[in-house]
């Protein structure tokens, strides 16, 4: 409740908001059953698609290694990610009006900051995952250990928690006290910092410190991984072999194009320059798409993922 004091304290005559409606796609009334069936067959998909790849890696002792635990990982994130805005979502098209409350958003704020963090943390540890294994092979059972790969698992989650905690925190202590329209289909920063009626200078730091990191730094450090991959696969004599190591990180390297194209388009822009539309879009991308992708991409170009797919499914052999 310290949210609504300081509001109170800043000016006693505004009102305070303690709801916020989610414009959603409400501009759009003739496409809503369109989006409505759009939005539940990508959301079941994801779903289903990401729980697939969890249940395949966890009991299939032929997945139980460092590239797998770490797709294993994304799978969870990309679950989190999904059921934090398309519940909503579903809620909105099916309602006139979709309101959401204070908590309600900023819990929604936090899941899908934390999952979203997350996901560009471990997309650069799977790609230095690929380089030990492309570019050092014979020191890849030592660098990558369970240990290790253990302690990168933790250290993304706990990192990227921080980071969602932190953004999500500072967001609370704004003041929202005039319009209460969020021009988005889910809580996300840009807009809310939009609606607050007190000053935003440290969320906005906030959130370009944590931009220039996971946007930054972790698209540069993917990029030098791939670099020094696609330079150890050029070296290679064996026409085979070639096909072989970029075999192992093709399916890597497009999930890594498809996020960052879209995180990329939602984010990195002057706060000047932002459009409700352009932001609804690319969120779609990055929050729905993306973690639908995911699953098939990794399935349809994985030998050893079909392969236990077809053992825990039999029907599928054929």
């Amino acid at each position: 409740m310290n949210w609504i004091l300081h509001s109170t304290m800043v000016s006693p005559n505004q009102t305070v908001v303690t709801e916020f409606v989610l414009q959603g796609f409400s501009e759009h009334p003739s496409l809503r059953l369109f989006l409505m069936g759009c939005f539940l067959s990508l959301y079941t998909v994801a779903l289903m698609g990401n729980m697939v790849i969890i249940a395949l890696i966890t009991s299939s002792t032929g997945l139980h290694s460092p590239m797998y635990f770490f797709l294993c990982n994304l799978a969870t994130m990309d679950i989190i990610c999904t059921s934090s805005v398309l519940p909503k979502a579903l809620v909105g098209l099916l309602s006139e009006e979709n309101t959401i409350s204070f908590k309600g958003c900023m819990t929604q704020l936090f899941f899908l900051v934390w999952s979203g963090s997350s996901e560009l943390l471990l997309l650069t540890v799977m790609a230095y995952d690929r380089y030990v294994a492309i570019c050092l092979p014979l020191h890849y059972s030592s660098r990558m250990s369970p240990q290790l790969c253990g302690t990168f698992a933790v250290g993304v989650w706990s990192i990227c928690a921080l980071n969602a905690s932190i953004n999500t925190g500072l967001m609370t202590r704004l003041s929202f006290c005039g319009p209460k329209v969020i021009t988005h289909f889910f809580c996300e920063i840009p807009p809310l910092l939009l609606l607050s009626c007190s000053p935003t200078y440290i969320n906005s730091v906030m959130t370009l410190v944590a931009d220039a990191f996971y946007g930054g730094i972790n698209f540069l450090l993917t990029l030098l991984s791939y670099g020094c991959i696609i330079a150890s696969i050029l070296r290679m004599r064996s026409a085979e072999g070639k096909r072989k190591a970029f075999s192992t990180c093709s399916s890597h390297l497009i999930v890594v194009s498809v996020y960052y194209s879209s995180v990329f388009c939602a984010y990195i822009s002057p706060g000047s320059s932002y459009s409700p539309e352009r932001s609804k879009f690319t969120s779609v991308l990055y929050s729905v798409l993306s973690p639908t992708l995911n699953p098939l991409i990794y399935t349809l170009r994985n030998k050893d993922v079909k392969l236990a797919l077809r053992r825990l499914f039999p029907s599928f052999s054929n």
